[in-house]
């Protein structure tokens, strides 16, 4: 027997859109368009292995540091698998996925980040981001 069709809620939808936008910025080498999916309130937070980072400014300079975005040999090109989706009210989201960076030399780096969405005047932005 076939498994039934699965519906989307257009919350995934729109969720999913944000993650490939901020996907295309970063394959751009364009840091700021890949940053525009992360909400511009102060509280936003990153988990690293250094620590937790607050602010969008701060997470900005974290990836100037660690990545060259005017290099795309060094910088990669960035996908997104969705792994998990839910609705945890009406404006929030819970994103569960994949990122998968491959390089030109055929190197990848692969891993977990679990993001959480609030509905926000510009549209879905990540309030919350712990990836691995």
């Amino acid at each position: 027997l076939a498994a039934p069709a699965v519906a989307h809620p257009p919350e995934k939808h729109a969720v999913e859109a944000a993650m490939t936008a901020s996907a295309a910025g970063w394959n751009k080498g364009d840091v700021n368009a890949f940053m525009a999916v992360y909400s511009e309130a102060p509280e936003t937070s990153f988990v690293t292995r250094e620590g937790l980072l607050r602010g969008k400014a701060a997470m900005i300079t974290r990836y100037k540091a660690r990545y060259s975005f005017d290099d795309p040999a060094k910088r990669g090109v960035l996908t997104f698998k969705t792994l998990d989706f839910r609705l945890l009210d009406a404006t929030h989201a819970l994103y569960i996925g994949q990122y998968l960076l491959t390089y030109p030399d055929g190197k990848t780096a692969t891993g977990p980040t679990s993001l959480i969405f609030a509905k926000e005047a510009g549209g879905w932005k990540i309030i919350a981001d712990h990836s691995s």
